[in-house]
């Protein structure tokens, strides 16, 4: 039997409409949001950062494809992982689907990672993904935007990951089991795994100047998980202890069609 309360359907018509106030004030308060973040000051960026594509060598205006906008997020893909990591799968799982609807629209969405670009172009071919992605191996670029840190960084405790120092789930010690779960996945240890970290970074490209706009990590990129809006407008939300995903080809199928 449920535990859930129960109700008529005059109740749920009174709750549903007192939720919809809450949502529609949601709604205006992420309007406001986006707002204060288009408002950011633009930062000049005058390093000279190349990447490999599939395309060859390219800088990093190069990667707007002739867009004046670019959205890069930073997959977690170290140059000593195996596989990709399965969050960052999940949510590219998502983006891959409307990249082209962004190019059309004057923004290019790009995926960037340290690994050579074979791997990255063996791993893109496994998860059949479209969307451009390239390696920054070669690059300060990770470094500079705070999404790689060096094994020094993580000696000293000097890593600054998501605009603080604060302890994150991948520099405690132990580290939680999901972290060596998830390293053990990218076939790699948790100190070689977590000197990689997902976010995601915006340009503007004007005049042939590049600026940065906005980076946002950590939670920050809880929005850019599609499966995550999807859940949490079902009956039981998100419904989790752990990390329960995996790569999109790792399910036991039965058991998704159960």
């Amino acid at each position: 039997m449920t535990t859930h309360r129960i109700g008529t359907r005059e109740e749920w018509k009174a709750a549903r409409l007192a939720l919809f106030e809450a949502e529609k004030a949601h709604t205006r308060q992420g309007d406001a949001l986006a707002q204060q973040r288009q408002a950011l000051p633009w930062v000049r960026v005058d390093q000279s950062y190349r990447f490999e594509t599939e395309t060859g060598n390219a800088s990093l205006a190069d990667l707007f494809q002739g867009r004046s906008q670019l959205l890069v997020y930073h997959f977690m893909f170290g140059p000593d992982y195996t596989a990709g990591c399965p969050s960052c799968s999940a949510i590219a799982d998502g983006f891959d689907g409307f990249a082209v609807h962004l190019e059309n629209h004057d923004v290019l969405l790009t995926a960037v990672s340290r690994a050579p670009l074979a791997k990255l172009q063996a791993y893109k071919r496994r998860m059949g993904w479209t969307f451009p992605w390239a390696s920054s191996l070669d690059s300060d670029f990770n470094f500079d935007f705070n999404v790689s840190f060096t094994e020094e960084q993580q000696r000293t405790g000097g890593i600054e990951y998501n605009y603080r120092r604060d302890s994150h789930a991948m520099d405690m010690q132990p580290a939680p089991e999901p972290v060596v779960v998830t390293a053990a996945s990218c076939g790699t240890d948790v100190a070689t795994f977590s000197r990689d970290r997902p976010g995601l970074s915006a340009f503007v490209l004007e005049d042939g100047v590049v600026y940065h706009t906005y980076s946002t990590y950590s939670r920050g990129v809880d929005g850019l998980w599609g499966m995550y809006q999807w859940l949490d407008r079902a009956p039981k939300g998100r419904n989790e202890t752990g990390i329960w995903w995996r790569r999109h080809d790792e399910y036991d199928q039965r058991r998704a069609v159960a």
